[in-house]
């Protein structure tokens, strides 16, 4: 796919935007397509930085599978440090789910090989280590269906993250106030030497420098914030057909930021979190960390360029890329818009309007529970039902059985909740009942609740907890225990 830009691109993002652009056809191969997690330098606000980064064979970030191919993987850590890669919403054997308190870490220089039955939609792969996860050790994990292949639209994915010139070990240190937990050999870092303080510490105000309603949306002001790699001031601009469709693919991977994406003109959600919706019109949609936006959207027939914004809660920083006709001008876009943005996490209005394509079929529910999130900025300790990782109380489960959970959310923050090996349905948001949205990670408004439902899976623990990396990391995480 041909792409314009104002400037060159440097070597890094142009193998990402190739490897977004062109799905991995490797359908009739025997061997595993291989991934390495290793650092690679991209370019924020004219500025070199080193990063963490999880590189296909061919030098982009991430894979995109077709539908009949199975995630056969060789995983490679070319790091100096351990890490462990979650394949965020998939279901593969626990085995091989990617997290440190079930699967052993991968060290240096080691290769691990992957292989389970995909699901299809939008997905990524992330470190399940949050210094790493904040160092951008994340990509998109495409699995195209049969019906991508043959629909007549163009594919593109918006990959979203949070950006510091500090190392992710300062930015942590910084939000947590020193309260950051050994989650069982969780404390795994960035690699020695990936520190960008040299460069500048940008607008890092302290907590007690924010006003109360930034601390109840916003932990921390990053540098920058990031669309496929790069910032709105130098955005990645896609060439497109004058009057085409688009299914654009929003992936939120910021460490701690939910944004609203602006698609600039009439949109249609038609999936969240890789799984299909009944469409839902519009042109401005919330996603919080760690959930996905499948958006098609019909592009005007006059060949203008037309930018996607994503534009943080809560405050003016504002990122994205540009849809554009050959031929047509870029406009010059600053990152900080006018005026602050609405907050995501109290508007759940899009949750509510939700309504899955095939909901969960219907049966009794055997199992109840009530899981209360709370915690504070002072001291900043957050909990599921009282309690923090080192010391948690698991939820129990059988398998097979019906189980629903309500978040009963006690904190003044908005948690995005993920259950890892299960595919839920959003049943009830603050006491409205509805048959919602199928999703992995929900987003649970401050002083509210949210209820999902699932049939519990594989006899095994698993991972649930809060896709915030600081929440995490001070202690909002428990698991999910399935006995036969």
């Amino acid at each position: 796919m041909t792409r314009f830009s104002r400037r060159g691109f440097m070597a890094a993002s142009a193998a990402m935007a190739a490897s977004l652009a062109v799905p991995a056809r490797l359908r009739a191969a025997t061997a595993p397509l291989s991934l390495t997690a290793t650092t690679r330098v991209i370019e924020v606000g004219g500025r070199a930085a080193t990063v963490m980064g999880l590189m296909n064979a061919q030098g982009g970030l991430g894979l995109t599978l077709d539908t009949d191919q199975r995630f056969r993987v060789d995983l490679t850590n070319a790091l100096p440090v351990e890490t462990i890669i979650h394949w965020h919403g998939q279901i593969p054997p626990n085995a091989q789910d990617g997290v440190p308190n079930t699967n052993p870490m991968l060290k240096p220089g080691e290769t691990r090989g992957y292989d389970y039955a995909p699901r299809p939609g939008t997905f990524w792969m992330h470190s399940h280590l949050p210094e790493q996860e904040i160092g951008l050790l994340a990509a998109p994990l495409i699995l195209r269906s049969a019906e991508d292949l043959r629909a007549d639209r163009q594919e593109v994915v918006m990959f979203l993250h949070d950006f510091a010139f500090r190392s992710p070990e300062e930015v942590l240190a910084e939000v947590t106030g020193g309260m950051a937990m050994d989650h069982g050999s969780m404390n795994h870092g960035a690699p020695a030497g990936m520190d960008h303080s040299a460069m500048g510490h940008g607008s890092m105000g302290t907590m007690g420098e924010m006003s109360g309603m930034a601390m109840d949306l916003n932990d921390f002001n990053f540098d920058a914030y990031l669309a496929n790699d790069r910032t709105l001031d130098d955005p990645e601009v896609i060439a497109v057909e004058p009057g085409g469709r688009i299914r654009l693919r929003v992936i939120n991977g910021a460490s701690m930021t939910a944004f609203w994406v602006d698609t600039g003109t009439p949109a249609r959600l038609v999936a969240v979190d890789g799984e299909p919706v009944q469409p839902l019109p519009g042109d401005r949609f919330s996603i919080a960390p760690a959930q996905r936006l499948d958006i098609e959207i019909n592009l005007p027939a006059d060949g203008a360029a037309l930018p996607i914004l994503a534009l943080r809660e809560g405050a003016r920083e504002r990122t994205g890329i540009v849809l554009a006709p050959k031929g047509a001008a870029i406009p010059r876009m600053a990152t900080l818009s006018d005026e602050a943005h609405p907050p995501v996490s109290g508007d759940m209005r899009q949750e509510l309007a939700l309504r899955a394509v095939t909901s969960l079929p219907e049966r009794p529910v055997q199992n109840r529970q009530m899981v209360m999130l709370g915690g504070a900025m002072q001291p900043y300790v957050w909990t599921i039902n009282d309690q923090t990782w080192d010391n948690r109380t698991p939820v129990a489960a059988k398998n097979g059985e019906r189980v629903e959970l309500m978040f009963h959310n006690m904190s003044m923050m908005a948690h995005p909740m993920h259950l890892h090996g299960h595919v839920f349905q959003v049943v009830e948001v603050n006491g409205t009942r509805f048959a919602g949205a199928l999703r992995d990670t929900v987003h649970v408004p401050a002083m509210g609740s949210v209820t999902i439902a699932f049939d519990a899976g594989e006899v095994a623990p698993w991972m649930l907890h809060c896709h915030h990396m600081g929440h995490l990391a001070t202690g909002m995480m428990t698991e999910l225990a399935v006995s036969a």
